[in-house]
């Protein structure tokens, strides 16, 4: 049996994140560590988070377009209308507990709304960002 080559570099991204304590935080640290490889100098910025969540970066949908203006508050998925909890751990303290749903997650959304993969630095940008939310 073949696994893919992104199921396995999901794998790998996945086992290299805080096994123990997995919250915000620690990925949030994971993420930075994972950014200083390339550049020495990375520091997670709020400020360029919230931009990236609100830009369109070329294609039709933000962050925000689902997630709302306010990641404290309820979303909704723009094509579907499915209900979407609140983006921020202040808000929703079940996000960003699972390294399984971290990367599934980031995965799904980077594609749709950067039409790439997210970097390490613009996860821990948006991390930054969503645990300053409240």
């Amino acid at each position: 049996m073949r696994i893919a080559p992104l199921a396995l570099a999901a794998l790998a991204f996945a086992a290299a994140l805080p096994a123990a304590a997995q919250s915000p935080a620690a990925f949030l640290d994971a993420f930075a560590r994972e950014a200083r490889q390339a550049d020495s100098a990375f520091a997670a910025s709020a400020a360029r988070g919230r931009a990236f969540y609100a830009a369109t970066h070329g294609r039709e949908w933000s962050c925000a377009s689902c997630h709302t203006g306010e990641p404290a508050a309820s979303g909704r998925h723009a094509a579907t209308g499915k209900p979407i909890a609140p983006f921020a751990p202040s808000a929703n303290p079940e996000r960003f507990t699972s390294a399984g749903k971290v990367e599934k997650w980031f995965r799904r959304n980077c594609n749709d709304v950067a039409g790439r993969a997210c970097t390490a630095g613009e996860k821990a940008d948006i991390l930054a960002w969503l645990l300053a939310a409240k």
